[in-house]
């Protein structure tokens, strides 16, 4: 796991050497990655790092290797960016990067498994059924009640996600799902407030309520809506928003997670959390809730980019290595 996270002040940005800000990519959240990435590359580029913009879907692994960069800051989100692939792809070429390493990068992404995991560590989260092409929707229904969640296992940005109400929507709302992944889950749906809490390093950020008119917090909310509410802070008494921290850090570690990435969770009626899923490489857009909750505890968008950057890490160990060849940065 990464260790205290570091002071902007302190990082001199020549020590990153070249930095290649991974943005774009293949995934259905392509749009809000290039967005992502364009903030990140400005921001590190006005802190005088040597940063630049690499899109993994209009260049190859044999120009990343070409021009030698020293570190990456991944601003790739959902398939082939956020899942372990490209985590694997720079581990071989020795690369420090962003974010969590190749299997919480791969498990983070996929929501079964991460409840699978969370489920063996007593880490709350809501009940579920995986749907096949057998599963009696009647059942599902009547084992999780409704209303119910139906989303793809592996997208993020809730896209392909539905709100079912009754019983007889499930078929389609399967459907959409699994037009975007092969496995598709039902979830209990939590009648309660939605926070996130922003990890950065071994500390958590502020948590932020979220609050959305919509049916729930969906891509229209998090990215263009301007009618969603972002209550921070969350409202919740400061021991118990602490309490909850811990839980959050403790889901995320639970995962094998490291450096920086976002916890969403609901709470339930008794105001106990019900953790939803691990996001490890969180939107850095001007929508975007990890440089939200870093602005209200004092981090500037810039030093935020600098943080993460700086908590970049190469291997199972979580350290940062020397390349041959290239430089080393501590």
């Amino acid at each position: 796991m990464s260790g205290p996270t570091p002071h902007a002040s302190s990082l001199a940005p020549r020590s990153f050497g070249k930095v290649a800000v991974l943005l774009g990519g293949r995934s259905a959240e392509r749009e809000v990655s290039l967005r992502s990435g364009a903030m990140v590359l400005a921001a590190l580029r006005g802190r005088g790092v040597d940063a630049h913009p690499f899109d993994p879907r209009e260049r190859g692994l044999d120009a990343l290797i070409a021009e030698r960069f020293d570190r990456v800051f991944i601003a790739l989100h959902g398939r082939y960016g956020e899942d372990g692939t490209i985590q694997g792809a720079l581990e071989l070429l020795d690369i420090p990067y962003t974010g969590s390493g190749v299997m919480a990068s791969a498990l983070a992404m996929d929501k079964w498994r991460t409840k699978l995991v969370w489920q063996a560590t007593s880490v709350p989260t809501p009940r579920y059924v995986v749907i096949d092409a057998a599963t009696d929707h009647a059942q599902v229904a009547e084992r999780l009640g409704l209303p119910i969640m139906v989303k793809p296992a592996n997208e993020g940005s809730s896209i392909g996600m539905t709100k079912v109400r009754k019983a007889e929507e499930l078929a389609e709302a399967c459907a959409v799902a699994a037009a975007y992944d092969a496995l598709v889950i039902a979830e209990q749906f939590v009648d309660g407030p939605e926070l996130t809490i922003g990890i950065l390093g071994r500390d958590a950020l502020p948590a932020i309520r979220l609050e959305t008119p919509r049916d729930f917090y969906d891509y229209q909310a998090k990215y263009h809506a301007d009618d969603t509410r972002y209550i921070l802070p969350c409202g919740l008494p400061a021991d118990a928003e602490r309490a909850i921290a811990r839980e959050a850090l403790r889901a995320f570690d639970a995962i094998g997670c490291r450096g920086w990435g976002r916890v969403d969770l609901m709470l339930d009626r008794s105001g106990a959390p019900q953790f939803l899923e691990v996001n490890t490489s969180p939107g850095m857009t001007d929508h975007s809730l990890v440089p939200m909750a870093a602005r209200h505890a004092g981090i500037a968008f810039d030093e935020l980019c600098m943080r993460i950057l700086a908590l970049a890490a190469v291997g199972a160990t979580g350290g940062p290595r020397p390349r041959e060849g290239g430089s080393r940065v501590e």
